[in-house]
């Protein structure tokens, strides 16, 4: 079956209720959250949906990228027009993740990479309509909406906005606050009427829906597939080298990759593996109407295994029935079949030249002393531990600030100065066991000398703030590591080094409430760190 047969269109007729509801089956299914079905229903019983998807051109495409390729199989499928949008101008704005000397070439390497994904996995891509972001995003029309939005969205629905997907730092550029607003324009100019993405937009996509009818257009619809995680938890993410499988990555690195990936027997509620196989090699063996999943192993320890969809590998795992090392060896060998075709498709010199100038060797070189500081251990230097609250006072100079006494193990408790006057009442603090960095240089706030920090997590405007968890049966002094980057804690943190301000803004929250400093866990030899209710929080 050639792929214009195997993706060719349901049949359309919009007077079949049975056909519209196939079609809006198949647009919504192994989503993980749809707004606006009704408004979906509603034009399919009139016309064909029209549907766009954008991405943001910025660190290479890694694998995560496939759970969007099947659902662009499924949206051809229904009878949709697919727009995809390489989001150029988003990223610049997203912290100038992308160079704007490097745009143009970045856009042709993502062009080229998602047109080899989707051929690899047989989607017919003349069916699909391709647009660059500065086509139409520099026009005069676009900027003057671009200009009336920033007139009446506030700063806090920007910031809010973007929260999931601009790279957020203590001091935020005004770009990250107009991204969102281009994103939601980008419906109106795509001519629209449905925006695609990962559920990670939903802030941004709920965003659109408020801000577009007050410049008169249309209230749009919008689908979002499950997120991949990465290899040690959070989201997979181009920006994030550790956290992702490129699709350039040869089988030697996949199975190296995978091999570190975090997988405990029986585990089946943070497993990347899993997450992996769900979300991306079975929906991908669903287009070629299969489930059949085989590990392949040497008779002498069994021979092959063979499951009949996810749900058989999930149960086995579940069950114990199933060994962490014959699970990822089966996925590496399912992911290195499906990227195959892609690298063998980049050793065109053409493409060769364009991945090399597209992401030059000061890149690497910068991404190789990324990989030095994280082998020297920056996150080590800092030395956090458990600390326990034994007293509480008002500031006698500021009314904004708390003295706390501290007990962190040591032979007498520390005297720590915290702004979480307007947030907790001392009650609140009274007895609480907290996380404390206990190396920073003594500071006085105020006429009082503070000898440590006590790290709290934050919503976005800062209007909640909550304590860092430790661990149950955590007692002070207990310290918090990050796995695979333990080390020795400096005595006293170099303020001219700015170790502190230099992993502080890695540091957050996942939506499981667990703390994390780039894709890696808080912990204690008790256990993980979290917070009480804040997902997605920063932490400082």
């Amino acid at each position: 079956m050639t792929p214009d047969e195997k993706y060719a269109a349901l049949p359309t007729n919009p007077t079949s209720p049975n056909l519209r509801l196939r079609r809006f089956q198949l647009i919504t299914r192994n989503l993980q959250e749809y707004l606006g079905g009704d408004e979906i229903k509603k034009t399919l019983a009139e016309r064909d949906l029209k549907i766009y998807w954008g991405t943001a051109t910025t660190g290479k495409p890694h694998i995560g990228y496939f759970v969007a390729m099947t659902k662009l199989a499924d949206f051809l499928k229904a009878g949709c027009h697919v727009t995809v949008l390489f989001a150029d101008l988003h990223a610049y704005l997203d912290n100038m993740k992308a160079p704007w000397e490097l745009l143009r070439l970045r856009t042709k390497y993502y062009e080229a990479a998602i047109k080899a994904m989707l051929k690899s996995i047989g989607v017919p891509i003349d069916k699909l309509k391709f647009v660059v972001g500065t086509s139409y995003q520099l026009s005069e029309k676009y900027t003057l909406d671009v200009y009336k939005m920033l007139a009446m969205v506030t700063e806090h629905d920007a910031k809010k906005a973007g929260a999931e997907v601009v790279k957020q730092v203590e001091s935020p550029f005004m770009s990250g606050l107009v991204y969102p607003l281009l994103q939601a324009l980008d419906e109106e100019y795509l001519d629209v009427d449905v925006q695609f993405g990962g559920v990670d937009q939903r802030k941004i996509f709920t965003f659109a829906e408020k801000y577009l009818p007050h410049l008169g257009y249309k209230k749009r619809a919008h689908l979002m597939n499950v997120m991949l995680g990465g290899l040690s938890g959070s989201k997979m993410s181009s920006s994030e080298p550790d956290s992702k499988i490129d699709l350039l990555d040869d089988e030697k690195a996949i199975r190296k990759k995978l091999g570190k990936a975090f997988c405990e027997e029986g585990n089946v509620d943070e497993n990347p593996i899993l997450s992996f196989l769900k979300v991306v090699i079975f929906p991908v063996m669903s287009l070629n109407g299969t489930s059949r999943f085989v590990i392949t192993r040497p008779e002498k320890f069994g021979g092959n295994i063979e499951f009949d969809g996810f749900d058989a590998v999930f149960q086995a795992f579940r069950d114990k029935k199933l060994h962490p090392a014959d699970l990822k060896s089966g996925a590496a060998e399912a992911l290195n079949g499906l990227l195959e075709p892609i690298r063998k498709e980049f050793e065109d010199p053409d493409l060769v030249e364009l991945t090399n100038k597209a992401y030059p060797s000061a890149d690497k070189k910068a991404a190789a002393k990324d990989a030095a500081d994280d082998n020297a251990g920056i996150i080590s230097k800092l030395d956090i531990v458990v600390g326990r609250i034994l007293e509480v006072a008002h500031h006698p100079d500021a009314d904004s600030l708390y003295v706390e006494k501290i007990d962190v193990g040591e032979a007498e408790p520390r005297t720590v100065v915290s702004g979480l006057r307007k947030y907790m009442t001392m009650e609140q603090m009274q007895g609480k066991d907290i996380l404390v960095l206990k190396n920073l240089k003594p500071a006085t706030m105020r006429g009082v000398k503070s000898q440590a920090m006590v790290l709290c997590a934050s919503n976005a405007d800062n209007t909640v703030v909550e304590f860092l968890v430790p661990p149950t049966g955590s007692t002070p002094g207990d310290r918090v590591f990050f796995k695979g980057h333990e080390g020795t804690p400096e005595e006293q943190l170099n303020p001219k080094k700015k170790v502190w301000e230099t992993v502080q803004p890695e540091f957050k929250t996942r939506e499981d409430l667990v703390a994390v400093w780039k894709e890696v866990e808080f912990r204690t030899a008790k256990g993980v760190v979290k917070t009480a209710s804040l997902v997605r929080a920063n932490i400082k």
